[in-house]
């Protein structure tokens, strides 16, 4: 026989999604508490959120102790409309190298996170005769709070004049003119290539081809500029038919060896200007017969992960462009502050560079 069910005095609650909602809702801190467990105004809190300056340091630091143990984050929409713009880095690019733009991206994220700020990656076509307009569209599209420029698009007059006319804030990663006032990070590019250069000369080398980057590319200037200067400070004449044009991209750093070694009079070491590139020469090399470094020795530029994973290893200068993407964040932001006003200039930093050395350069037979 059956026993009838007793129904419950309390039956047993059950979440709906408006009910889990409101807890959920509930257990959500705001900036007044914040203000309330920092003892400071909710004005004060917000400045600190949004790194304005002329506050203490001591009350700096008790509201990010509350943003902290409340575990209390920004509600970024209000904040944009509130302030009529999105707290938004923007980086502009044109650069056929995924590894390069990859690792701007990797510094500029680890910045802009560290300062509450979103990042938008946009490409665009430093060749397109419509660039300022389509960076104009952008801009007034998604209101970022400034730019980080990377070659070439650093390095294209009108743009640049068209964000000045604007006042719009932005900051360059390796621009080939380094007195425009503006915000910029950097290596001695002149410098690294002569030292580079230098160190294939000690090894013995006289014969060195020089791949040169994009002609729209500050650095293809600089890079070849040590290259020359390294020769000059041997005594050596450089051979014109040792420098190539290359396009930054590996099939381009394939063509130009190609040519380069097919010569009766071929070079003992190829220097390419940045890694890819470099890579295009072993690939060459292998194509032809030639072993690396027992027949040509090969060196690159930039440490690209690509430097590391072909064989062999390549040398080549290590710039540190994860920091240097940072350093361009960092310097965008201390630039756009009230206290620096359009003084953008004195946010400039040099980075250091370093020379790799790898399996691919031996001395000459």
């Amino acid at each position: 026989m059956t026993r009838p069910v007793r129904p419950t005095a309390h039956p047993p609650r059950v979440a709906t999604p408006e009910t889990a909602g409101a807890r959920r809702r509930k257990s959500v801190h705001t900036i007044n508490d914040v203000a309330a467990r920092a003892g400071v105004s909710i004005k004060t809190v917000s400045r600190v959120v949004n790194r304005e300056p002329n506050v203490r340091d001591d009350t700096a630091q008790r509201v990010h102790r509350a943003i902290r143990d409340l575990k209390y984050r920004p509600n970024f929409s209000a904040r944009n409309l509130a302030s009529s713009r999105a707290y938004l880095v923007a980086v502009l690019y044109d650069n056929p190298s995924d590894s390069y733009i990859v690792r701007v991206l990797e510094g500029v994220q680890a910045a802009c996170e560290a300062a509450d700020y979103g990042v938008l990656l946009q490409p665009f076509d430093a060749s397109s005769p419509r660039i300022c307009d389509q960076v104009h569209d952008m801009l007034a599209q998604r209101r970022p709070s400034g730019l980080v420029l990377t070659p070439p698009l650093c390095d294209l007059e009108p743009l640049l004049a068209t964000l000045d006319a604007d006042g719009t804030q932005y900051v360059s990663i390796a621009p080939l003119h380094e007195d425009r006032g503006k915000p910029f990070v950097s290596v001695d590019d002149v410098r690294a290539s002569c030292d580079l250069t230098e160190y294939l000369l000690g090894r013995g080398h006289r014969r060195i081809g020089f791949i040169k980057a994009d002609p729209r590319h500050g650095a293809a200037s600089r890079r070849l500029a040590g290259y020359l200067e390294a020769h000059r400070q041997h005594g050596l004449a450089v051979d014109e038919r040792l420098i190539a044009n290359g396009l930054l991209s590996f099939e381009s750093g394939v063509e130009c060896a190609r040519r380069l070694l097919r010569q009766a009079d071929r070079p003992t070491a190829i220097f390419a200007s940045n890694d890819d590139m470099a890579a295009g020469v072993l690939h060459a090399a292998q194509e032809l017969g030639l072993a690396v470094p027992a027949d040509l020795s090969v060196a690159g530029y930039d440490d690209a992960p690509i430097a590391r994973y072909v064989y062999p290893g390549l040398t080549t200068v290590r710039q540190p462009i994860r920091a240097m993407a940072t350093g361009a964040v960092q310097c965008l932001l201390q630039s756009m502050r009230p206290q620096h006003g359009a003084r953008g200039g004195d946010t400039v930093h040099r980075f250091d560079y370093e020379i790799i050395i790898r399996d691919s350069v031996a001395s000459p037979r």
